[in-house]
């Protein structure tokens, strides 16, 4: 493995991301600079994007407020499809907890450094991990099953594919929708029109920015075919902290 960092300096507004690589084979740069650029989406085209997404009303105000949003992608397609499948249906929070029982099953990083001590574990090793699993029985199953798939090479989700091979491969798993879907095709393959419409954040974002919306597709389709872009500014919406409730008011609680 080849060991690298990206390190980023806000100051430097041209070149931000700096990569630095250490005892590199030559032959692995190629990949290791495509991978780079896949993860942080810097093949985009932020200012296309951002006058199409600010056309819409609904998401103007916050492509003034964050412009040049970009997409994050995945060094390791096995690795996102299964913090996917973590992840599916719970929090953030919980997640977090999930996955962080899971590295137990990783591999000692060789490479030490800014508190990095494992690996995320390889398909083989989170198909032989179930005692590390913890949430509905299903949905661990699920994982199980999906992680052995593509450690024998049953499903392979990766770069090369597009959004219809993808799903292709995908869906047809147990315990994989829609949303895990999508989630991977933006993740892995940076398709940028998904549009997560059951994700319980994108729906926390509309109601966030929906000044200014009537008459407006609920899926986003003036958004196109930049939808994936808007997700983002959905999550970011949807993750900005609520104002203070004005003094003398009450709030009626959620049951």
């Amino acid at each position: 493995m080849t060991p690298a960092s990206v390190d980023y300096d806000a100051g430097a507004r041209e070149r931000p991301l700096t990569l630095t690589v250490g005892a590199a084979d030559l032959r692995d740069l190629p990949a290791l600079l495509s991978r780079v650029r896949r993860l942080f989406d810097l093949d985009a085209d932020p200012e296309a994007i951002d006058s199409a997404l600010a056309a819409d009303s609904r998401l103007a105000a916050s492509v003034a407020e964050a412009p040049g949003i970009r997409m994050p992608g995945a060094l390791d397609p096995q690795e996102l499809l299964a913090r996917a499948m973590v992840g599916q249906q719970i929090t953030v929070a919980a997640a977090r907890t999930a996955l962080t029982q899971l590295s137990a099953a990783g591999s000692p990083s060789s490479v030490p450094g800014d508190g990095l001590d494992r690996l995320f574990p390889t398909s083989a090793q989170i198909a032989d991990s179930g005692h590390l699993l913890r949430g509905p029985r299903r949905r661990t199953e699920s994982l199980l099953f999906a992680a052995a798939a593509m450690a024998e090479g049953r499903i392979d989700p990766g770069y090369g594919d597009d959004l219809a091979g993808l799903t292709a491969k995908l869906l047809p798993l147990p315990g994989v929708g829609p949303w895990t879907v999508g989630y991977a095709a933006m993740r892995i393959l940076g398709a940028p029109d998904v549009f997560l419409a059951n994700d319980a954040a994108v729906r926390n974002g509309i109601r966030a920015l929906s000044a200014g919306g009537a008459g407006l597709a609920p899926d986003f389709r003036e958004a196109s075919p930049w939808r994936s872009y808007a997700t983002m500014h959905l999550w970011r919406a949807a993750a900005a902290p609520k104002a203070p409730a004005a003094s003398g008011t009450s709030r009626k609680a959620m049951p």
